[in-house]
């Protein structure tokens, strides 16, 4: 009887044990979505070519910045300098991360969209080609 008692009691331990581990341990995983968090003004990556970059969250705050890189197009210059983040679909990037914020619509129909000098972009960042004297912005927006 004592042998099962102790048995019973080991199990429990080792069990709270593990569920504490699993509960430490799944806070540090990586969120494959965070990026940077952009401070107005300032500018990110390396290159040759510049260009000004801006994201305006659900708050409507905006942050301005400067994108230095080598790269052909505006979403590989913001994935390598970790401003934007998300996932490869068949029709292109599909961002869900920028300035650090990510966003989830099929939780509250929020998302973000591309624009080109103000206007909506007729094509997706990861296709469009960096023109320096042009401003690229990632909106939030909710359906």
């Amino acid at each position: 009887m004592k042998k099962t008692n102790a048995t019973k009691l080991l199990s429990l331990c080792l069990c709270i044990v593990l569920i504490a581990a699993m509960a430490l341990f799944s806070g540090c995983q990586d969120n494959k979505y965070s990026t940077i968090t952009l401070t107005d003004g300032e500018t990110y990556g390396v290159g040759a070519t510049e260009f000004a970059f801006s994201v305006i969250d659900l708050s409507g705050n905006e942050t301005k910045v400067t994108v230095k890189t080598d790269k052909a197009t505006v979403g590989e210059a913001l994935l390598d300098a970790e401003i934007i983040a998300g996932d490869s679909e068949q029709f292109g990037l599909y961002v869900k991360s920028v300035n650090g914020k990510t966003l989830d619509y099929d939780a509250d129909k929020a998302y973000w969209s591309f624009y080109v000098d103000g206007g909506y972009a007729s094509s997706g960042a990861d296709s469009t080609s960096i023109e320096a004297d042009k401003t690229y912005t990632f909106k939030a927006e909710k359906a």
